[in-house]
């Protein structure tokens, strides 16, 4: 049974599941997918809303346990220096997809879909782990620098849909955010005290970090983001023996070890809320979003990872010219996140319903790149 459930979470079939229950419900029963996804659930609180901007919020402080480990002594952005070029490829990664987006809509396009140019900015990161995890395996550099990049990627993504698609009904209040900062001094001092139970610093400072966000109209899922850091942790990463005991005993292993396991699991709903896209439309907009995240990602990223190698920040070691293209395609894959954005961009049906399929049929970059990468003989770790 064990063995079950380690392969069921290694290749994240529930979030599988999730998004071929989502496509399947969306398009034979449509009404009921919307009612169940938007209608309130518990209290005035939808299925939408509580996995979207509250289960989520896990997931990403999950994910920034990779992130900080790695940046430890002996970690795959260690020292510094290494975690430059994961950051200058996101750049990479998101002007990339403007760049072809708005190239392309000048050759096939119209001054109507311009608003499109954000939806292709982002990265699906529950997505992009998976298919990750299948071509490099569980400890290779290349997943930390995925999970910085897509991350990072996602905080811009939510940046463009503030300042550049903003609810006039919702406007963006940038003073709310003191309510973060104010939750990061918190978990610091929480740090300094020797605090080493997770809890603290999961219920004061991330449910402050989550109202700072919410309450900025910004979205809440990355609030975990800037606290996680602050768990008390091992001081490197790479650990002899006889330090393996302590570091299972810190909060940050403990917290780990305590939700990765729901958090895996929980993707289910996650593919069931986000994934449900209708097969009704196919026009322009499909295509522009699919060329921007396909070969957009994949050559900004690439470029980007390159000429930060060039300029002296290295990429983690194991991580060759192969492997960063491989990166920058599976960085393509933005659905769930692509999905929301369409959503903020375009407001006429048929518009917004073809620039949802270019995001879905980005998720065909995770076939691709694991075929890519069997071929190519990806060492998986």
């Amino acid at each position: 049974m064990h063995r079950r459930i380690s392969m069921l979470r290694e290749f994240s079939l529930p979030l599988i599941l999730g998004i071929l229950v989502a496509l399947a419900w969306a398009n034979f029963y449509p009404e009921s997918y919307y009612h169940r996804n938007f209608d309130p659930l518990i209290g005035p609180l939808s299925c939408h809303f509580l996995t979207n901007d509250i289960f989520m919020v896990l997931f990403f402080g999950i994910a920034a346990v990779e992130i900080t480990r790695s940046c430890l002594p002996g970690g795959d952005l260690y020292p510094i220096r290494k975690a430059v070029n994961p950051l200058l490829a996101t750049l990479g990664g998101v002007v990339g997809p403007v760049v072809i987006y708005h190239g392309l809509n000048a050759i096939i396009g119209t001054p109507a879909l311009r608003r499109g140019w954000g939806i292709p900015t982002a990265t699906d990161i529950a997505l992009a782990w998976l298919v990750a995890r299948i071509i490099f395996g569980q400890r290779h550099p290349a997943i930390s620098f995925l999970l910085l990049l897509a991350i990072v990627d996602d905080a811009v993504g939510l940046a463009i849909i503030a300042l550049f698609y903003p609810d006039p009904h919702l406007p963006f209040r940038p003073h709310w955010l003191m309510l973060t900062i104010l939750a990061v001094m918190i978990a610091y001092a929480l740090r300094h005290l020797k605090v080493n139970s997770y809890w603290p610093y999961l219920l004061i400072g991330g449910t402050l970090s989550w109202i700072g966000l919410f309450k900025a109209h910004l979205h809440p899922a990355l609030s975990l983001v800037f606290i996680v850091p602050f768990f008390p942790h091992a001081r490197r990463e790479r650990l002899h023996l006889f330090e393996e005991e302590a570091r299972e005993h810190s909060a940050m292993s403990r917290f780990e070890g305590d939700w990765k396991i729901i958090v895996d699991f929980g993707l289910f709903m996650f593919g069931v809320v986000n994934a449900g896209v209708r097969f009704t439309s196919i026009g322009t907009a499909t295509w522009l979003v699919l060329a921007s995240l396909v070969i957009g990602k994949t050559s900004g990223i690439f470029i980007m990872g390159w000429l930060g190698q060039r300029l002296g920040y290295p990429l983690p070691s194991k991580v060759k010219t192969k492997e960063l293209a491989l990166i920058g395609l599976v960085a393509g894959i933005g659905l769930t996140v692509a999905l929301f954005v369409a959503g903020e961009a375009f407001a006429e049906p048929v518009t917004q319903g073809a620039a949802k399929m270019g995001a879905l049929c980005s998720a065909g970059c995770a076939v691709l790149a694991i075929i890519l990468g069997r071929f190519a003989k990806v060492q998986r770790i």
